[in-house]
């Protein structure tokens, strides 16, 4: 008695062999989808997909850190500014007030340079918050687009990098309306930080801010450079709350990602993580 399904008379071996003529034909033409899981992980990759648990696992450690960074605590992101009232000055902040273990990473232009930043900022899943400058980061803006990608937050720089203080209001204006058009017709969302460039402001410097949107005007306790960790005020040792600097690597240094590497082995050593500035700033 033949099994129901199985066509009489049709030997085993030439059902094989149609069937691997027909899968050879629908790989040459496209149609089929491969069936090796290597090349299936290839391609998850390259559409941006996460890699396995295992590999996330890992990565800390092709960044030189002795344990994954540490969660920080969840804070649901809010509306910047929502606290704020017309009446009320505009906040200057170097510090957040939080008794949460963490620190707030920033970066001023330059991030595109190192291509080994962006792998880090999407293996390590960094929550960091770059100040764009329109004539300095203008031409690698598509760059940025892949930082923005894999968790990077864009804020504003002013459009041409000038000192702001001395500068009349309509210019501190267009200098900071300016790049918040800019920035939101690029990227579809309009930053709502800003960090004048060198730190530098004035009372016109809050109020064209101000009138541009913007809910805090960011500079930094602590910033990173060649020699290391430059301490502006406070305790000489990284605190919770504190928003850091982290220079380019311009210089005969070490570049940015292994600046941050370095950021991050000190934080860790304090029993401190990394969180987004943009989900405390309110």
């Amino acid at each position: 008695m033949r099994r129901r399904g199985r066509p009489a008379g049709r030997p085993r071996r030439t059902r094989t062999a149609a069937a691997a003529a027909l899968a050879a034909a629908l790989l040459l033409t496209g149609c089929a989808q491969s069936v090796d899981p290597i090349e299936r992980l290839g391609k998850r990759a390259a559409q941006g997909a996460r890699p396995p648990s295992a590999t996330v696992g890992a990565a800390h450690r092709r960044w030189g850190l002795d344990a994954p960074l540490a969660a920080p605590p969840s804070h649901p992101a809010r509306p910047l500014g929502a606290r704020r009232t017309d009446a009320s000055p505009l906040p200057v902040v170097d510090h957040v007030d939080t008794t949460d273990r963490v620190v707030f990473l920033t970066y001023d232009d330059g991030a595109e340079r190192d291509p080994r930043f962006a792998d880090m900022v999407r293996e390590l899943r960094l929550p960091v918050s770059l100040f764009l400058t329109d004539t300095v980061a203008g031409p690698g803006y598509g760059r940025f687009a892949r930082l923005r990608a894999v968790g990077a937050t864009i804020e504003n720089h002013t459009l041409d990098h000038p000192a702001l203080p001395g500068l009349p209001y309509a210019g501190q204006r267009a200098e900071i309306c300016g790049q918040r058009d800019k920035l939101g017709s690029r990227f579809g969302v309009r930053p709502r930080l800003l960090r004048p460039p060198r730190g530098a402001y004035d009372a016109t410097t809050l109020r064209a801010a101000a009138d541009c949107g913007v809910s805090a005007v960011v500079l930094w306790r602590a910033a990173v450079g060649s020699g290391g960790i430059v301490y502006r005020g406070g305790p000489r040792h990284l605190a919770p709350g504190d928003i850091v600097l982290v220079g380019p690597g311009r210089d005969a240094g070490p570049g940015l990602a292994e600046r941050t590497a370095r950021l991050l082995r000190r934080a860790q050593s304090q029993g401190l993580t990394v969180a987004r500035l943009e989900d405390y700033l309110a």
